[in-house]
């Protein structure tokens, strides 16, 4: 892993969030990179349930302000950091007061979506590659995991095709058990169209279900990690017909080492 840079993007990751698999991993992976020589960077979006004084965030003021356009509405970006203790590991918390501030992941208390999931996708996803843009930071991968990260790859791809720091970046997608069922409010296709990219690359979300975005994560990904056994037959299926390299984990697995091997693969 010498000198591999690694740019790990969650929807969750401890200690900020409860410990769940992929939570887990967001945090074990890049710590065996680290550990083995490599360079790593954490983006999580800051949801309202993060606890800015006990994990000491704090704002990074060069980073901060600028907007971001979601739907044709200037959405300011607020961009914190906090280093997890006893890790020479940065994580950066992407901000937003209407899409973050006293929100959870996905859903209300009782259950219900929130309408605006699809747009705090669009904005984690153009948040995390701008705010890489003026850290002038150019990754050899993209490790990408969680729904609200799902289009990433899709930006990476598309919106993002002529950057210079992610010419040769190659994406990486891991997936586990969908965390919610059922159609994501408003109107994702159009919001994505706004954003110039056509048609053709995403017919799969005209109508979209939770699934639906994650299978066009598939579509655009470079490497697909089936992280367990919960993935969705649908994600399954979109994957198994790709012919792109596939690490599939099972309980049996060695996971630090098969994402090491993963990451040499020549995508």
């Amino acid at each position: 892993m010498k000198d591999k840079k690694i740019l790990y993007i969650s929807s969750e990751v401890v200690p900020y969030l409860p410990h769940s698999e992929l939570s887990n991993l967001a945090f074990d992976i890049p710590k065996m990179v680290n550990d083995r020589g490599g360079q790593t960077r954490i983006f999580i979006p800051k949801y309202g349930l993060i606890n800015e004084r006990r994990h000491q965030l704090h704002e990074v003021i060069r980073l901060s302000g600028m907007n971001l356009v979601v739907n044709d509405i200037d959405m300011p970006l607020i961009i914190k950091v906090a280093s997890i203790p006893k890790e020479r590991m940065q994580v950066y918390f992407i901000d937003n007061e209407d899409y973050f501030k006293g929100r959870g992941l996905y859903a209300e208390e009782n259950g219900k979506l929130y309408s605006d999931n699809e747009e705090r996708a669009i904005f984690f996803a153009k948040g995390v590659i701008e705010t890489v843009k003026k850290l002038n930071w150019s990754p050899d991968i993209i490790h990408v995991q969680g729904w609200i990260a799902a289009l990433v790859p899709l930006y990476c791809k598309f919106y993002y095709k002529d950057e210079p720091l992610l010419a040769n970046t190659k994406v990486v997608t891991s997936f586990f058990a969908p965390p919610f069922e059922g159609k994501l409010g408003g109107d994702l296709f159009s919001k994505i169209t706004f954003d110039g990219i056509e048609a053709d690359h995403m017919e799969n979300l005209k109508n979209p279900t939770l699934d639906d975005m994650l299978s066009n994560a598939v579509e655009h990904s470079d490497g697909i990690i089936l992280a367990n056994s919960d993935v969705s037959d649908a994600v399954k299926k979109v994957a198994y017909s790709s012919a792109k390299p596939i690490l599939e984990l099972s309980k049996e697995s060695d996971v630090l080492n098969a994402h090491e091997t993963f990451y040499h693969t020549e995508f």
